[in-house]
């Protein structure tokens, strides 16, 4: 099974072919804004990390930014820098290198101030869209795919519909030798030792709970006993009523395959499978760590119809009711309540998800790319200085 995307150097596959203008520090916003609205084409994000952060939390930020400026949906790279940040700027640069992509440093130090700033972006961007217009497509086999998996805004109806829709597309992807990724570490809570069995060897089944158990103990050393404060005020009036309700209609996302890998957050998968990274639930967060890992497409379940998306990555949104489908049809992509309504099975639902989301590798654009939604949030593990 094959989809149309572009080659890269780095033997990576795009699904999309942007132009990144890349602020790593919250200096650049501006500088960022100004450049992806007079380039047509170009886009961005607005950042809120990078300055005052140190150790193992500033080095897990510097692995989100090198996996954006690589990501094999983005063809060439405006990277930009106050100058004084607490990284090598030319660290990131050299990842879109390595990757093979154009691109170009502009701090605003060297410059000399913001109007030069913009101007100088501004004209690499321009020439760097004019290059990627020449860039071919090819067909190439599925087994290219890292899907994204998520879910944001559950309700009673995210268990029986969307998610176990959803797991089929996953079970797809993997048995087409592609990879998928099962995140959201918090909300596999009460439900970890059931995704241990599935793990491929006990080292991997020991790393599933370990990953548990740490977002756990961090969470105490707050004062919060996650297993009392989930699930969230929204989950509630949707009609979760436990923590383990709730992560047994979470884990349903990855499908029935066997656990390969656990990886930290934004960082790569080494092998091909279903794969789980260590990230928080908060939507944005999760969802900035799998595609600074490298996922080309993320399908996002919702049934309280989130409305967020990604700068670089198309977001398949699935509502998990029918009710949620029709009133904001702005937002939402795919209605899985067709199986709360008993017109669909399970699998019926899956196939016909897995189609749409071949149709958006093949360039059909989500609700969310039609939007502009460019959401970015870098998960925390240490405190600002």
């Amino acid at each position: 099974m094959n989809f149309l995307g572009y080659p890269r150097a780095d033997g990576r596959i795009g699904v999309r072919n942007h132009v990144l203008i890349l602020p790593v520090s919250y200096e650049m916003n501006q500088v960022a804004d100004r450049i992806a609205r007079t380039v047509p084409g170009a886009v961005t994000f607005r950042n809120q990390h990078g300055l005052d952060q140190s150790g193992e939390d500033l080095a897990q930020t510097l692995r989100v930014y090198k996996g954006f400026a690589s990501h094999p949906n983005v063809y060439g790279v405006v990277l930009l820098g106050w100058g004084h940040e607490p990284f090598d700027l030319m660290e990131i640069a050299d990842a879109a290198v390595i990757a093979g992509k154009p691109v170009e440093l502009i701090t605003l130090e060297q410059v000399g101030g913001m109007r030069q700033a913009i101007e100088r972006g501004q004209h690499s961007a321009k020439l760097f869209l004019t290059d990627r217009d020449q860039s071919p497509q090819e067909s190439v086999p599925l087994s290219n795919i890292l899907l994204g998996t998520e879910c944001g805004g559950s309700d009673a109806c995210s268990g029986i519909s969307a998610n176990p829709a959803l797991g089929v597309v996953s079970d797809k992807v993997v048995a087409a030798g592609g990879t998928s990724i099962l995140s959201e570490t918090t909300e596999l809570i009460g439900a970890e030792h059931l995704l241990a069995q599935r793990a491929v060897t006990p080292e991997i089944g020991a790393q599933i709970l370990y990953i548990v158990r740490r977002i756990e103990e961090s969470s105490m050393r707050m004062g919060v006993d996650l297993r009392g404060a989930q699930p969230a005020p929204g989950n509630i009036a949707g009609g979760i009523t436990t923590i383990e309700e709730k992560s047994l209609g979470c884990i349903h996302k990855a499908g029935h395959s066997p656990i390969v890998e656990v990886i930290e957050y934004a960082q790569r998968p080494t092998k091909s499978g279903l794969v789980i990274m260590d990230t928080p639930g908060h939507d944005i967060e999760q969802l900035t760590g799998m595609v600074a890992g490298g996922s080309q497409i993320v399908i996002f379940t919702t049934g309280r119809g989130t409305p967020t998306g990604s700068p670089i990555v198309p977001v398949i949104k699935v509502s998990t009711n029918s009710f949620t489908y029709e009133r904001m049809r702005d937002n939402i992509d795919f209605n899985a309540g067709t199986i709360v309504d008993r017109v669909e099975t399970v699998a019926q639902a899956g196939e016909r998800l897995f189609q749409q989301m071949l149709d958006v590798l093949n360039g059909q654009r989500t609700q969310a790319e039609k939007l502009g939604h460019r959401e970015f949030g870098i998960y925390r593990i240490g405190q600002s200085f």
